[in-house]
């Protein structure tokens, strides 16, 4: 599609419209509004200019509803701009950009109310979310739940963006999976923050995406420039722009007509056509003709974004200039770079913007407001208002069914559950899409697998199956699959959960994702589980083994600080079950927990908002042990959610109390009994979830500072039951301050035991051992907390 006279008039004076709000907006918020504290707001004045025609292009020319779209974090300006245009975005929150409730630094799900489709911030992590979301795309449309035209899904990407390690790493998933519908846009500016960029950066970029069989695009060269080069004398011009280094281009754009003059007739001057080329131009016209790149030549962009196919992705480099159309273009420290008052003065008049009229939509354009509304509001992208869609609940059974062996572990009890839940089916069943990172069978997802099937758009054949050689791993591989098997790469993991757990919001069918891994790998791709949380994407994280209990395999498979991050991750509700009973029942929670989204006022029994809802982690084990055989009541269901319960009540005469969480209970029941032949009344508590009762205690805590004397929290309730005068041990296969604060809820001595280091084999019970984390360690602990009295079956005080 070529734009008419009439289309390119109106998109040029909204793209002027656009550069002059982001570039105002910073401006506002460093130089005008008192912010108090002194600091320096920020903001990117030449990272958003360098952007706005190409955004321009996209939003008020190209787009469908359908369309998602990641904006490059430091466009966040020019994306407030145009979504204020479009009707999404009021003023104040502009005049408050950067400010508490102000529109965000960087385009956010959460916090912004302008239709932002996917946060970004974390460079990187935007352009990889938008290949999961075309692959989820992908598996909707398969399983027969789009019921709406597939959308592109597109990434406005900086060219150092591209330095970011899982780039490559979401590309090759891209390819494995045959990516389509997926475009990024390149702000091929040849700035990063502290440089310009290396020479010949563009041949590499051209080269990666092409091995990964994305259609490249180079957009370079503008209509200004096109023509020129077609003036006698434009092939020298061309050649000698195709060979001016980076920086030099970038210092002259800065320095601007009169340094391009004088470099170009010293170079390429000839007395002749080149000569007469430049000399038919004045120093302005060469500047503007010196920086048409195609990144800010409308016609080009959109001639170039409408041709472009969608069963494959495109990779649009495009040229740009960093800080275009303003004081700053071209200089190598503009990335952080704040224009001046004077500086912004002259902009203000070369943008016929009077003083006290900076805010409104269409103050110093040429062409009539009514014209430019009419055009806005029908602009295709534009058609629906907000996109944000709605799903409604998968329902969520009752119970789940756990039928385990006496003797098991966390991890087979959770491959059994969604065993059963495969072979049952169900709603929640084909709600359910599993993901791994080559852990698939490791981690006991295996036995869904065999029932429910690989993902892929073509099925593929099981070839081991065909030539009848036995695997346990019946694998089959088809659009109705609903097992997404990932390579080997944590971030690429995390990234399939933000997408998946966006369905609902982004196409209107709802994904319940599971996410399988080794738990100590969570920090691998720790930025990319925070960026999924951040934009509330609903998933469950299930992570294992865990701990120092996977024993033999040494250092390089232990976690121990993984419970802390499942404590102080927003979003991510963290649980630690010690056997198969209380697994069931928090995964039963879990499935309607990553539903929920109701208005988060704090529940008076634990002081939780559960009613949000958010995401869940699951830190499992591989130790059998055994299991209890008892009737699952509604009251211990609810405690076991609520973060934990006694599973040995303490009486009046307590003097001590052992609080375990996970794979340990075998020592901690252990330590329990021998205690009680001596102690009376000693109590055990089986904490399921130390992120839960922390929540609830400090929640509660802040209710009584406002005046609600009577909150109590569960954990609160709990240890209430103990005398102020026993002591309390915790233990747990993980960083023993997870639980060490449980002695501050109601002031008992306590002694925090688990695991500070890691690096040893061995059995299970060499290393709980050595980690001071076994029934003897437990006992000493206690011994400590009351030395007076002597423990008969403690080691050399017995």
């Amino acid at each position: 599609m070529s734009l008419d006279a009439g289309e390119s008039r109106r998109l040029a004076a909204l793209q002027r419209k656009v550069l002059w709000l982001a570039t105002w907006m910073i401006h506002n918020a460093n130089h005008l509004r008192d912010t108090g504290d002194g600091l320096k707001v920020g903001g990117h004045q030449a990272s958003s200019a360098s952007l706005a025609t190409i955004m321009t292009a996209l939003y008020f020319a190209v787009l469908r509803p359908q369309d998602r779209v990641a904006v490059k974090p430091h466009a966040s300006p020019v994306f407030h701009a145009i979504q204020y245009l479009l009707g999404h975005q009021d003023r104040a929150k502009m005049e408050a950009f950067r400010g508490f409730g102000g529109a965000q630094s960087y385009p956010s799900r959460t916090k912004d109310g302008d239709d932002v489709d996917f946060s970004t911030g974390s460079v990187g992590l935007g352009a990889g979310v938008t290949v999961f979301a075309s692959l989820v795309q992908d598996y909707l449309a398969a399983h027969g739940r789009l019921d709406r035209p597939e959308g592109r899904m597109i990434a406005l990407v900086g060219d150092a963006e591209l330095d970011e390690g899982n780039i490559f790493e979401c590309l090759l998933e891209g390819w494995k999976h045959g990516l389509r519908n997926c475009w990024w846009v390149i702000d091929y500016n040849r700035q990063s923050l502290d440089a310009v960029v290396r020479e010949g950066l563009y041949d590499r970029i051209s080269a990666l995406f092409t091995a990964m069989d994305w259609e490249v695009r180079v957009l370079k060269y503008g209509r200004l420039l096109e023509a020129a080069f077609a003036e006698p004398g434009g092939d020298a011009l061309r050649d000698w722009i195709d060979r001016c280094p980076n920086q030099l281009y970038s210092a002259l754009t800065f320095q601007g007509g009169a340094a391009w003059r004088k470099r170009l007739m010293d170079e390429i001057g000839d007395q002749g056509d080149v000569t007469a080329l430049l000399e038919r131009r004045s120093d302005d016209q060469l500047a503007a003709l010196m920086t048409n790149l195609a990144g800010h030549d409308l016609e080009s962009l959109v001639d170039a974004f409408e041709s472009a196919p969608t069963d494959r992705p495109v990779c649009f480099l495009a040229y740009t200039v960093k800080g275009y159309g303003l004081p700053l273009a071209g200089h190598k420290d503009n990335h952080a770079g704040l224009m001046t008052p004077d500086q912004m003065s002259a902009f203000r008049q070369a943008m016929k913007v009077r003083e006290g009229h900076e805010w409104e939509p269409f103050e110093g354009l040429d062409l009539p407001a009514g014209e430019l509304r009419d055009f806005l509001d029908g602009v295709p992208f534009n058609a629906e208002g907000t996109r944000r869609h709605a799903a409604p609940a998968v329902p969520v059974p009752d119970t789940l069914p756990a039928d385990v062996p006496a003797v098991t572990s966390t991890q087979f009890g959770f491959g059994k559950i969604l065993d059963n839940l495969a072979k049952s089916g169900g709603p929640l069943a084909d709600a359910i899409l599993t993901t791994s990172p080559d852990v698939t069978v490791s981690t006991n997802l295996g036995p869904w697998v065999n029932r429910r099937g690989l993902f892929a758009r073509q099925a593929m054949a099981d070839l081991f199956r065909e030539e009848r050689i036995a695997s346990a791993q019946k694998w089959a591989a088809g659009p109705k699959g609903q097992h997404l098997e990932l390579g080997i790469a944590e971030m690429n993991l995390f990234l399939t959960l933000a997408a998946a757990g966006l369905s609902h919001s982004l196409f209107g069918a709802r994904v319940l994702p599971v996410g399988t891994l080794y738990d100590p790998f969570i920090a691998r791709g720790l930025d990319a589980l925070n960026y999924a949380c951040y934009q509330d994407a609903r998933f469950l994280l299930v992570a294992t083994p865990s701990g120092v209990t996977l024993a033999p395999e040494g250092g390089a498979h232990q976690s121990i600080g993984t419970p802390l991050i499942g404590m102080a991750q927003d979003g991510l509700a963290a649980f630690e079950p010690a056997f198969v009973d209380e697994l069931a029942v928090i995964l039963r929670f879990a499935f309607d927990y990553l539903q929920r989204d109701g208005e988060g006022q704090p529940a008076e029994r634990t002081w939780l908002r559960d009613e949000t809802g958010g995401s869940v982690y699951l830190r499992l084990s591989t130790r059998p042990v055994e299991q209890i055989r008892r009737e699952m009541t509604p009251d211990l269901a609810r405690d076991i959610v609520d973060g934990a319960y006694w599973l040995r009540r303490p009486g009046p005469n307590a003097e001590a109390i052992v609080a375990f969480t996970g794979a340990v209970a075998p020592e901690a029941i252990a330590a329990t009994g021998l205690m009680a032949e001596d102690r009376r009344d000693v109590g055990l508590l089986a904490v399921t979830s130390a992120d839960r009762l922390n929540a609830g205690w400090t929640a509660a805590a802040r209710a009584r500072e406002r005046g609600l004397v009577h909150a109590r929290s569960h954990v609160e309730r709990l240890l209430a039951e103990a005398p102020a005068h026993c002591g309390l041990v915790t233990v747990l296969d993980g960083h023993p301050a997870t639980l060490g604060w449980l002695g501050a809820v109601q002031g008992h001595r306590t002694r925090a035991l688990g695991v500070e280091h890691f690096g040893q084999t061995g059995t299970i019970a060499e290393l709980y051992r050595h980690h001071g984390i076994d029934a003897q360690a437990i006992l000493a602990a206690a011994q400590g907390l009351s030395p007076g009295r002597p423990i008969r079956h403690l080691r050399g005080l017995g």
